[in-house]
């Protein structure tokens, strides 16, 4: 699987380019962002160097990286990302980050559903997302996109999960 272009009713989903990294470093540079996520805002040079790496793709042969950055569609700027890594045509294990300007629109929202679609039609079996216990907005985002919430953890993280089919 790979990523292919998006449209929902305010977005554009466009397959994540090497190129992106410079107007994204501003998009991801609140340091507020990485409360959940880890890290810290990286620089130019650091994004640049991790999107040519996800660009040339999974080094394992079962599995897909899918990244889109998200372009908003009335002024076309980017603002945000939503990724998928896919295993063996069977599990999607999906992510989101908006930047601070645009959050508490419903763009991850209507992003991740956009996203869990698109998975759909490439029949795959379950999606799944691991969210902090005390991030509200991302667990409103996964229910949003018609996942819910399990018993299992990973790295202190909840995973929530969809079945999609069997």
């Amino acid at each position: 699987m790979h990523a292919e272009s998006i449209a929902t009713a305010r977005l554009d989903l466009l397959p994540l380019r090497v190129e992106h990294a410079a107007e994204m470093t501003a998009v991801l540079s609140d340091p507020a962002l990485h409360t959940y996520i880890g890290d810290t805002p990286s620089t130019p040079e650091a994004l640049r160097t991790r999107y040519e790496r996800l660009v040339a793709g999974s080094p394992d042969p079962a599995v897909s990286w899918c990244n889109w950055v998200l372009r908003h569609r009335a002024d076309s700027h980017l603002i945000g990302t939503v990724q998928a890594t896919v295993t063996a045509h069977t599990t999607a294990e999906i992510a989101w980050v908006i930047g601070t300007p645009w959050q508490g629109h419903g763009y991850a929202s209507e992003a991740a559903r956009a996203l869990v679609a698109h998975l759909r039609l490439h029949s795959l079996q379950t999606v799944i997302a691991h969210i902090h216990p005390d991030h509200t907005a991302s667990a409103s985002v996964a229910t949003a996109a018609g996942l819910s919430p399990t018993d299992e953890t990973h790295d202190g993280e909840t995973r929530w999960r969809l079945k999609l089919g069997s």
